[in-house]
C-alpha cells in the first residue's frame, strides 16, 4: 500500500513587488492500492442508544442496521457491541466475527429503557476496540437520538480525543430529530469520523452501509500531515488549516521540530482526503522558490509496519515582476467548499443570537456558494432555510440538522 500525495496552490504565479500574497494550498492524500491487495482486517464497535425513547420503529430499524452490517463482515474482522441508556454496559464483547446469528441475536434482545448517557457508552467501546486494535482498521459508530442528559458532553468529546490519539475512530449517526448535533459534530470531527443524520427510521440501514463502506475503503492507518514552511512564508493565525474533503472539518494544528503537523487519521483506497492551508507569502526574489515542503507519516497494517515516513514533496511557486493569475480550478473547488461551510456556522451563531435577518443572509450566501461549486441539493436546502426565515417561519430540528449536514459535504442524491 502506497500513499498518493499531491499539493497545489490557487494560483502558483506570485508578484514580487507584493509585500504579502496570500494563497491557498490544497493537499490531497490518499491511500493507493495496488491490484492484488486486500481490503484491511476491521475491527467495529457498535455503541448503541437504547434509551426509552427509542422504542418501538427507531430501535426495531437500528437493530436491522446493525444486523446488515455484521453480516456484512468477513472472516478475520473483529465485533463487538456497546449499549447505553443512562448507564452503559458491553453486550458482544470483543471478539472474531465467527458467528454472527448469535451476535445478531444480542442486539435483537435489547429493550428501549431510561435515559441518555452517551460518553459511557464512548469509554466502553473504546476500551473493547482496544482490545482488538493490532493491525486492523479500528471504527466505532456511536448512534444516538436524544440529548446527553445523564453523561458529560466534555467527557464524550474528551473521550473522542483520546480515541483518535489512540487510533481509532469515531462515527456518529443521529437518530430523529432531538440530538445534540452541535455535539455529535464535535465528537465526529475530533474522532477523525464523519457524521450522519438519520432522518426517518427507514434511512437507518442507508446511512450504516454508507458509513461502513467508508470503513472498508480504508487501506493506511494512523496518518499525519507533515508541514514544513520557508523563510518569510507563514500560516493564517486563525482556522490556518481545514480539511474540504470528504467532509468539512476544521482541523486543529500542532507545531513540532520547526513543522507543523495535523492529524488525518485513517486514508482511504483512492478517496482524498483535501486539506486546505491558508498561506501567507512574503517577499522573495524572482523566478521559481520553494514556498512549503509536504510529508506523510503514516501506519500501514498490511505490512505490520508503523510511523513509516513518505518522501517530502515541495510546493513551488513563481514570483514574477510581470504578475497574471494562474488559478488552479480544482482548489477553487476546495475554497468554495470550505466557504460554505464557514457561512453556514455563521448562519447559525447568528440564529443562536436571535438574528433571523443575517441568519437568513448568510444561508443564502452559503447557497450561491453551493450553485458555484455544482453542489445542487445542498444549495436547495440551504434556500430553503433561508426562505422559511425570511417568511418568519422557524426552522424545524430536522432543518437545522439537514442544514448542518449539507455544509459538511456534497449532498447524495
Amino acid at each position: 500500500m502506497k500513499v498518493g500525495l499531491q499539493a497545489a496552490l490557487n494560483d502558483a504565479n506570485v508578484d514580487v513587488s507584493q509585500g504579502s500574497n496570500q494563497r491557498q494550498l490544497a493537499i490531497s492524500i490518499s491511500a493507493v492500492a495496488e491490484a492484488w491487495e486486500a481490503n484491511l482486517p476491521l475491527n467495529v464497535c457498535l455503541i448503541l442508544d437504547h434509551s426509552g425513547s427509542m422504542k418501538g420503529e427507531p430501535l426495531d430499524t437500528v437493530k436491522k442496521a446493525a444486523a446488515r452490517l455484521i453480516e456484512q463482515l468477513s472472516p478475520g474482522d473483529r465485533i463487538s457491541v456497546v449499549a447505553f441508556d443512562h448507564r452503559a454496559k458491553v453486550i458482544v464483547p470483543n471478539q472474531a466475527i465467527d458467528d454472527p446469528a448469535k451476535v445478531i441475536k444480542q442486539i435483537n434482545s435489547l429493550k428501549a429503557d431510561g435515559g441518555t448517557a452517551i460518553d459511557e457508552g464512548i469509554k466502553l467501546g473504546v476500551e473493547e476496540l482496544g482490545k482488538g486494535k493490532n493491525n486492523a482498521v479500528s471504527q466505532a459508530f456511536v448512534l444516538t437520538d436524544g440529548e446527553n442528559e445523564h453523561g458529560d458532553d466534555k467527557r464524550a468529546l474528551k473521550l473522542a480525543q483520546v480515541a483518535a490519539e489512540y487510533g481509532i475512530t469515531l462515527n456518529t449517526l443521529g437518530f430523529g430529530e432531538h440530538w445534540n448535533s452541535a455535539i455529535l459534530e464535535q465528537m465526529g470531527d475530533m474522532g477523525g469520523g464523519t457524521m450522519r443524520y438519520i432522518e426517518r427510521p427507514e434511512d437507518a440501514v442507508r446511512e450504516f452501509s454508507s458509513v461502513f463502506q467508508r470503513i472498508q475503503a480504508v487501506g493506511l492507518t494512523n496518518a499525519y500531515l507533515l508541514l514544513s514552511l520557508a523563510p518569510k512564508v507563514r500560516l493564517a493565525e486563525l482556522k490556518p488549516i481545514a480539511q474540504v474533503a470528504p467532509d468539512t472539518i476544521e482541523l486543529p494544528v500542532q507545531e513540532e521540530n520547526n513543522q507543523y503537523v495535523v492529524r488525518l487519521g485513517d486514508l482511504m483506497k483512492d478517496v482524498s482526503r483535501v486539506v486546505l492551508a491558508n498561506l501567507y507569502i512574503g517577499q522573495l526574489t524572482e523566478g521559481t522558490q520553494a514556498v512549503a515542503e509536504v510529508k506523510v507519516r503514516y501506519d500501514d497494517p498490511t505490512s505490520h509496519q508503523t510511523n513509516l515516513l513518505l518522501d517530502p514533496v515541495p510546493v513551488n511557486a513563481n514570483f514574477t515582476r510581470t504578475y497574471q493569475a494562474a488559478g488552479d480550478p480544482q482548489v477553487q473547488q476546495h475554497i468554495l467548499a470550505l466557504a460554505k461551510y464557514r457561512q453556514t456556522q455563521l448562519a447559525e451563531q447568528k440564529l443562536q443570537q436571535g438574528d433571523r435577518a443575517g441568519a437568513a443572509t448568510m444561508l443564502q450566501t452559503a447557497a450561491k456558494t453551493a450553485l458555484q461549486m455544482g453542489d445542487k441539493g445542498g444549495a436547495t436546502v440551504l434556500q430553503t432555510s433561508a426562505t422559511r426565515l425570511q417568511s418568519g417561519e422557524d426552522l424545524s430540528e430536522a432543518d437545522k440538522k439537514k442544514t448542518k449536514i449539507v455544509s459538511k459535504t456534497i449532498l447524495q442524491g
